[in-house]
């Protein structure tokens, strides 16, 4: 089973969403000045890097990500190749069965480098997403950093998804996988005062758990 990693690397180079919160890293505990163990303290957004957007993120009085279903994050899922294109619409969707592969991920990077903000990114149109949760899709991933244009106030993409219970990746590494049907492994943290959590997202070239 080939195990391929999606994940940003999270360190004090990847760029965060202008204006949001960066890594840093401090060390609490070091075997160099004594201590019996080695133990960092981490601090970051919970947009850094490739992460699960909670319901939580674009609305009031909605769960924690930690109370998110996890079946969304684990299962059949269509990578969607779209490098270069300046916005995702419906027609990628055409030939994808979305009961058999319910997951469908979008590569709109022609590279991707998590050291430098990709202002211009390709976001999800409302359309688009109104056809997946029409399909019954159960996630949505892309490699952009948002499913919504970067200068979008009312994040309709976030709203449509969220409303019909389509779980969001965002900032997925892409530019290396063919398009293709994989199975997905994305787990948010189970943080239960968090909106959005930070995932270690990988596709096994295998459907391992059925849709």
């Amino acid at each position: 089973m080939l195990i391929i990693d999606i994940s940003q690397p999270l360190d004090t180079t990847t760029a965060p969403w202008p204006g949001d919160a960066p890594f840093r890293l401090d060390w609490t505990l070091r075997r160099e000045r004594g201590d019996s163990v080695n133990a960092a303290e981490i601090m970051l957004s919970c947009h850094l890097g490739t992460h699960a957007d909670g319901r939580a993120h674009t609305a009031d009085g909605q769960p924690p990500i930690g109370e998110a279903p996890l079946e969304a994050y684990l299962g059949a899922a269509r990578v969607v190749g779209a490098p270069g294109a300046a916005v995702l619409g419906p027609e990628l969707l055409q030939g994808i069965d979305l009961v058999r592969t319910p997951r469908v991920l979008f590569h709109s990077r022609r590279r991707a480098d998590p050291a430098t903000f990709p202002h211009g990114f390709a976001a999800i149109s409302p359309p688009l997403a109104r056809a997946l949760v029409a399909g019954g899709a159960r996630l949505v991933g892309t490699d952009a950093p948002s499913v919504d244009p970067e200068e979008s106030k009312t994040l309709e993409a976030h709203g449509i998804l969220a409303a019909g219970g389509v779980a969001i990746l965002e900032n997925l590494r892409l530019d290396e996988v063919a398009p293709g049907d994989y199975t997905l492994v994305a787990l948010p943290l189970r943080l239960m005062e968090a909106d959005s959590s930070p995932v270690r997202a990988i596709l096994l070239e295998e459907n391992a758990f059925g849709a």
